[in-house]
């Protein structure tokens, strides 16, 4: 007798749920209770749900799994942000990262295994992109960052970034279900205004989005807002076109109103001259936004080099002369490959 391969149970809706127990003979608000197990409590296995009886756990253990995440290595730095390498139901690895400040802790989670795009500073995009994690998954690591923050930090998990591995918007519906999940009363119950979904532009889904009245915040990693720099950095940028881009953001606050960030990395010799900032400015303009200036991890071939302090220097007082939002920032977790662009699954 061949055995069918059982079903992920969180891949159901809670009517499902509802609706499996009532075809078993069973009340259907059995189907709430074991939601509830599954989101707000975030059982592992299905002997965890205690008020249910022992037979009904059985029940569903020979109909479905929990296809739950597991921290395979957790790694700690000297500046007490932690990385871990998080073991999917097949094996597969993500990174997570948890970084803590003296008034929050965010946790930078992956929607992907390896990534879709093929930015050239990035360790993740020389990895093979596998495939897309699931919104459960997604849902674990925050999760299990949160544990961590409440464990070693004495505090609730404060904000959430989709800055991992993967590109988000390539990964749109799942990444849009983890969230509604992360946000609900039903699940974490956390505010969609801290969380941002970080994208190197896809402009048709920056659409989408703006079409849906997402409530998150939206970061852009951008780098140049000049056509043919960007792309020689961000080759897929051959495709989504600065203009496209633009359009796309432009269309996003007209929906939206709401500010857009830039991440922003200068590198010596590719994008630090007064040419570069005076785009980036003119970038900015459309719409209220803020810019990040990003420090450079380098990923060991030295192609890409941080730029001089008078090169950030010039695009800070450029910026901020032309009214625009600057903050420099310092990474974290650099001595354990946690920083920006360093997940590469190295553990």
């Amino acid at each position: 007798m061949v055995q069918t391969k059982k079903k992920d149970i969180r891949a159901l809706t809670k009517d499902q749920l509802r609706d499996f127990f009532l075809s078993q003979g069973d009340k259907a608000f059995r189907g709430n209770q074991v939601y509830e197990w599954l989101w707000q409590k975030s059982a592992h296995s299905f002997d965890a749900m205690t008020n249910i009886s022992k037979q009904t756990r059985q029940q569903l253990e020979d109909n479905f799994v929990i296809n739950h995440i597991k921290v395979d290595q957790m790694q700690r730095s000297k500046d007490g942000t932690i990385k871990n390498a998080v073991r999917l139901h097949d094996d597969l690895i993500v990174e997570s990262v948890l970084i803590p400040t003296k008034t929050r802790t965010t946790a930078c989670v992956s929607s992907q295994v390896g990534c879709s795009l093929d930015c050239k500073f990035c360790a993740t995009a020389r990895l093979k992109r596998m495939r897309n994690l699931n919104p459960d998954e997604i849902y674990d690591q925050v999760v299990a960052i949160d544990n961590e923050s409440r464990l070693y930090f004495d505090r609730p998990l404060s904000n959430i970034v989709f800055m991992g591995m993967g590109e988000p918007l390539m990964n749109y519906n799942n990444v849009l279900k983890a969230i509604d999940k992360i946000t609900s009363s039903e699940g974490l119950g956390m505010s969609p205004k801290r969380i941002t979904v970080s994208t190197s532009g896809v402009p048709k889904m920056i659409r989408k989005m703006a079409d849906e009245e997402v409530k998150f915040k939206l970061a852009v990693s951008l780098h140049s807002a000049i056509d043919n720099i960007r792309t020689s950095i961000m080759p897929f940028n051959a495709n989504f076109t600065l203009t496209d881009l633009r359009a796309s953001l432009e269309y996003w606050y007209s929906k939206t109103k709401s500010r857009i960030t830039y991440e922003y990395v200068v590198w010596k010799g590719i994008n630090d001259t007064r040419k570069d900032v005076d785009a980036l400015v003119d970038f900015c303009k459309f719409a209220p936004s803020k810019v990040n200036l990003i420090e450079y991890n380098p990923i060991d071939d030295g192609a890409f080099q941080q730029a001089s302090n008078t090169a950030i220097d010039m695009y800070v007082d450029t910026l901020e002369r032309n009214g625009i939002v600057v903050t420099v920032r310092r990474s974290r977790g650099k001595d354990i490959d946690a920083a920006c662009g360093q997940l590469a699954n190295k553990s």
